[in-house]
């Protein structure tokens, strides 16, 4: 097992513990990642910066190409002006998805990406995993 892979059971264990609903750490898209080979943390072990690119860009694409082809084509709005309405609502909803997982690594005191494994937090989980 990779060291990555280490820190990723480690992490999904700790966030089991916690009672964050498993949907919530583990969504289908970072599923998906996973099994593609990506190296992708939870997102509550992410940092502020990669959640809010990587959930921002994600929304902004889907957000945009539903709007496009229901609303925006047909009501005759410009490409650039999609364009940019899907850049600030992604930005939007990157910086809110951010902070909701600050919030949550905060409140159930996680410890940073590099502590895993190398401190006793590894050890917590095993206790509370059950």
């Amino acid at each position: 097992m990779s060291d990555f892979e280490a820190k990723r059971e480690t992490a999904l264990r700790l966030l089991k513990a916690t009672g964050i609903t498993e949907s919530n750490y583990r969504p289908p898209l970072l599923r998906l990642l996973w099994r593609l080979g990506f190296k992708v943390r939870p997102p509550h072990f992410a940092s502020f910066g990669a959640t809010a690119v990587f959930a921002g860009s994600f929304f902004a694409i889907g957000w945009g190409a539903v709007m496009w082809l229901l609303v925006w084509h047909s009501a005759g709005l410009s490409p650039m002006a999609a364009l940019g309405s899907s850049a600030i609502a992604g930005a939007f909803f990157g910086l809110v998805m951010s902070a909701y997982y600050a919030y949550g690594r905060k409140k159930h005191r996680l410890p940073d990406w590099d502590n895993l494994g190398t401190t006793s937090f590894g050890q917590t989980a095993d206790t509370h995993s059950g």
